[in-house]
């Protein structure tokens, strides 16, 4: 066994990206304090090839050396945009023809393994603040919750992991629906 070169990732070059046909999943984030979380993200929306990202509130934007350190570059290739309320992002999305999704463990959630995504509308996905999550307006507005199935004492993962679980998830299901 042999690790791959660069040349043989096949990795896309800015413009291939922008002109590629994308996931159909948008990401909002909720009032995210880390930048370092913000990069993550970035760059799971990069690997995944999704429409683009919403930053609300008080979540850092780029360009910021603490964003950049961990999204190596995604935040040239993802498309991005600033709402300064999440609910007002949501709404707008809502308006644009998405089903929005909140993560969240809350009571009627869907658990990720059994959530079956449809193929008619793209979905955004609303992954909230670090310590007290989604807010409620934006999960009274959501088409429904989704949640990570979790076993052990914490029932808490990193914003980032949660993303990293959530979209390869839905990337996996609605590769096999589109297939």
């Amino acid at each position: 066994m042999r690790k791959l070169s660069m040349e043989e990732l096949g990795r896309k070059s800015v413009a291939e990206f922008k002109a590629a046909d994308k996931t159909p999943l948008v990401l909002v984030l909720d009032n995210v304090r880390s930048m370092h979380n913000v990069g993550s993200v970035f760059r799971t929306a990069d690997a995944f090839l999704l429409q683009g990202i919403v930053l609300c509130g008080y979540t850092p934007v780029p360009p910021h050396r603490d964003i950049q350190k961990t999204a190596l570059g995604a935040t040239d290739t993802v498309e991005w945009q600033y709402f300064a309320t999440t609910l007002e992002a949501v709404n707008e999305l809502k308006a644009n023809g998405y089903n929005i999704f909140t993560i969240e463990q809350a009571e009627g959630s869907h658990m990720l393994d059994s959530f079956k995504p449809t193929t008619d509308k793209p979905i955004a996905l609303v992954f909230g603040n670090e310590v007290s999550g989604v807010d409620g307006e934006v999960m009274k507005a959501a088409d429904g919750c989704i949640e990570i199935p979790q076993s052990g004492m914490k029932h808490s993962l990193n914003i980032s992991v949660s993303t990293g679980i959530v979209v390869w998830d839905l990337f996996c299901k609605l590769k096999v629906q589109n297939a």
